[in-house]
């Protein structure tokens, strides 16, 4: 079955896509949805470029889609009624436990009739970072709630475990952080992120602060 893959950037949409492979399906397509001008990516404050780089390091294509949050929910099923006429069966979600996520995505996919496909639903947030870990994923903070310092950090146990003791959700399912996935078993070539040296930061919108960065595509060094 071809799939596309609701495609954040993070690494909740990555093990998503890796588990729906594992499990035999076909990675036809990423949709990523970024802002009006193209300039960022809805979901994660990171330049929307960076989504085609991690596109081209896992050899998979891209549908980009500009659209402003009023306008979010119609362009978002424009976007599955092409991908439906191009074939494409059905769509992976990263989402874990937030039931009216679970509810959108649904009403969504029925509305051009697509099968919705959560591989990480109810799951252990804990169990699914070991997994994400252990599989050779990495990724790096890109957005925080919790404090500025985070940014740019390598997403490892012990980052997990000091945004947890602020009070995170593990997986920062309810907005808490955001990530930047870099490499990992999807990855034909990793992506290498850099940091201006005077301003790690991008700056701060409704309460979240957001890493001002550039990435670039490398080879593989065997």
């Amino acid at each position: 079955m071809n799939l596309f893959v609701s495609w954040s950037g993070g690494k909740d949409s990555a093990l998503a896509a890796y588990r729906a492979r594992q499990q035999g399906y076909r990675l036809a397509c990423l949709l990523n949805c970024a802002t009006e001008d193209g300039s960022r990516v809805r979901s994660h404050g990171f330049p929307a470029g960076v989504i085609a780089l991690q596109a081209r390091a896992m050899g998979i294509p891209l549908l980009q889609v500009y659209t402003s949050w009023e306008d979010y929910e119609t362009n978002f099923i424009d976007a599955l009624r092409n991908l439906k006429a191009a074939g494409v069966e059905g769509g992976v979600f990263g989402d874990m436990d937030i039931e009216e996520h679970r509810e959108w995505i649904e009403r969504a996919c029925a509305a051009v009739g697509l099968w919705p496909l959560l591989p990480l639903w109810k799951a252990s947030p804990w169990a699914l970072l070991e997994e994400f870990w252990e599989a050779g994923f990495q990724a790096v903070v890109v957005a925080t709630r919790l404090d500025p310092a985070f940014l740019g950090r390598p997403l490892d146990r012990d980052l997990v475990a000091e945004m947890v003791a602020r009070g995170a959700h593990p997986s920062g399912e309810r907005g808490e952080y955001h990530t930047l996935v870099t490499d990992g078993p999807l990855f034909q070539r990793p992506l290498r992120v850099e940091l201006p040296p005077d301003a790690p930061r991008l700056g701060e919108h409704n309460g979240t602060w957001y890493l001002n960065l550039t990435v670039r595509l490398e080879s593989r060094i065997d």
